[in-house]
């Protein structure tokens, strides 16, 4: 099996070997056999944060299709809800929502399995699942036993955690979350979100119009899959963006957005910077090419390779570091290639 018909990007060579694990046990002695035989392993899940290389994987796929969800709700300390690796984000959400569980409304549309989500510490239009996640249960493949992590020890930050840091050791089982109950959802600090519900910032709106709302934003901006439309062909979000110090911040245009961070940093926007470097939505060939939506989605438009896909991203990282000095960073995992 080609991996590009794993990904949301459908671009990737083949696999020696494709397992699909349906439960946790599977799932867990799957890649512990794999790993006493020293057999490479690739744990794939929704594949929307994968560039799979054209020459594929010479080792194993293990495709990650636990499910499963577990409740438990009270009105003093809300619904914690576990939930297996591979039931799908966003179908968690929308049940979120019509269940009146508040704090990742704003998560909406997002592709790929809960399982993905600690990882990349996976966030949108001003939350991240680090705000809600109680817990992660994961199979440590160094010590070969099955480990559960609080919050506090998941060294979350900005599209990053322990997990991401150690990227061949943690296989994700289930997560916890911890979500408020109501109809409200938690204050809306994102400035386009707050725009589009027609609210001011820091104010709250009800959980289903907020979905309601990002969804259409996210559909606006290509980032809704959907077969049928080459701009959703993507990892998402190719580079993630940059975090500056006050100097580096200071050096840009006085037009360029600046949002401070709690330790004195100062985040920017990529696509703004990709934009601005004159790398405007479309920009490409017709095999490859950013979104004509958002310019921060490189695109595969039906023909592409990973090989090209590439040379687009090294054209538009180089070219914002020529005219910013700033060199932006992939977001999506690369394997089996290099940017």
């Amino acid at each position: 099996m080609d991996l590009a018909d794993l990904t949301t990007l459908r671009l990737g060579g083949p696999a020696r070997a494709v397992i699909d694990a349906t439960t946790e046990d599977e799932l867990v002695e799957t890649v512990r056999i794999a790993d006493e035989g020293g057999d490479p392993v690739l744990v794939v899940g929704g594949g929307s944060n994968l560039v799979v290389a054209d020459d594929g994987v010479d080792g194993t796929v293990v495709r990650v299709l636990t499910r499963g969800i577990t409740i438990d709700a009270d009105l003093c300390s809300g619904a914690m809800v576990t939930v297996a690796a591979g039931e799908p984000w966003d179908d968690l959400v929308a049940r979120a929502v019509t269940e009146g569980w508040v704090g990742i409304e704003a998560l909406s549309g997002i592709p790929g399995s809960t399982g993905a989500t600690p990882i990349q510490n996976v966030g949108a239009y001003g939350q991240d699942v680090a705000q809600t996640i109680a817990s992660v249960r994961t199979f440590d493949r160094y010590d070969r036993r099955i480990r559960t992590f609080a919050a506090s020890d998941c060294d979350f930050s900005y599209r990053h955690s322990r997990f991401k840091a150690e990227p061949m050791r943690h296989v994700v089982l289930s997560v916890t979350f911890q979500l408020a109950l109501g109809d409200l959802g938690t204050p809306v600090t994102y400035a386009e979100l707050a725009r589009t519900l027609g609210i001011e910032p820091g104010e709250r709106a009800p959980t289903v119009d907020v979905r309601r709302a990002v969804l259409a934003l996210r559909r606006g901006k290509g980032m809704v899959l959907d077969a049928d439309d080459h701009d959703t062909w993507s990892a998402g979000s190719f580079f993630t963006n940059p975090i500056l110090s006050p100097a580096q911040a200071a050096s840009l245009p006085a037009e360029a957005p600046r949002f401070s961070q709690p330790d004195g940093s100062i985040k920017t926007s990529a696509a703004w910077l990709i934009d601005h470097a004159g790398f405007g939505k479309g920009h490409g060939t017709t095999s490859v090419s950013l979104s004509t939506k958002h310019a921060l989605a490189l695109t595969n438009r039906g023909d592409g390779t990973t090989a090209e896909l590439l040379e687009l991203a090294r054209e538009v990282r180089d070219g914002v570091e020529r005219a910013y000095g700033i060199r932006l960073t992939n977001e999506p995992v690369l394997v089996g290639c290099e940017l």
